[in-house]
């Protein structure tokens, strides 16, 4: 199985492949250090027929992140399993990666052979997490989030903001994104917190202690 690792740490990329190249049916054919890298070695790499079988990714690095790269990867080079190694367990990052099309999710804590039953279950088209991971997937299936819980911590900025009596556009400015976008967030808030009108969103805010009351 032919890997490609992406960390924006060379110590990091060293020491999975001294480990990686150890092991008999793994081959670690290239490094990159940001998610644009990746993607310029997987376009040269499906030039010459040699696509990896999976990417061994971060999430937080410069340029374009691993949830980035995971979506572009996945969309662009259909038969390449993308797997994430990251420091962060938050079951934002989580989620955002496997809608991306992650298919395993490892947290930097994880043993050498955890990382290598994750390579192996991705090129075999199957799904693996960690066990950290795993049991709070299960845990939000059991008993999903409801309420401001339920809310992105973005979600939650939007919420404050709009409780601030901000339009969508002082929004989007506030949070340096787009008008697009900061409605988007507005609509999964009022959708998540089962409300109808910004006015009601602004209420809840300041009854779950988010905002002072305004006078």
């Amino acid at each position: 199985m032919r890997v490609l690792i992406v960390d924006d740490h060379a110590v990091v990329r060293r020491g999975l492949r001294a480990y990686l190249e150890f092991v008999d049916d793994l081959q670690v054919v290239a490094e990159a250090g940001d998610g644009q890298e990746a993607l310029a070695r997987l376009d040269a790499m499906a030039a010459q027929g040699e696509l990896p079988d999976v990417v061994l990714i971060d999430l937080l690095m410069p340029k374009m992140d691993g949830a980035a790269a995971t979506a572009r990867i996945t969309q662009r080079f259909t038969g390449v399993r993308v797997v994430v190694l990251t420091s962060f367990g938050e079951m934002e990052r989580v989620h955002a990666a496997l809608v991306n099309g992650a298919s395993g999710y490892l947290l930097k804590d994880a043993e050498p052979t955890e990382v290598v039953a994750a390579i192996r279950a991705a090129a075999r088209g199957n799904v693996f997490l960690s066990p950290a991971v795993a049991r709070q997937l299960t845990q939000e299936l059991v008993s999903p989030p409801t309420g401001i819980s339920a809310l992105t911590s973005r979600e939650r900025d939007v919420l404050i903001l709009v409780a601030q009596g901000r339009s969508n556009q002082e929004i989007a400015d506030e949070l340096v994104i787009s008008e697009r976008t900061a409605r988007t967030h507005m609509s999964n808030v009022l959708r998540k917190l089962q409300l109808t009108s910004r006015t009601q969103a602004a209420l809840v805010a300041v009854r779950q202690g988010l905002v002072p009351p305004r006078h």
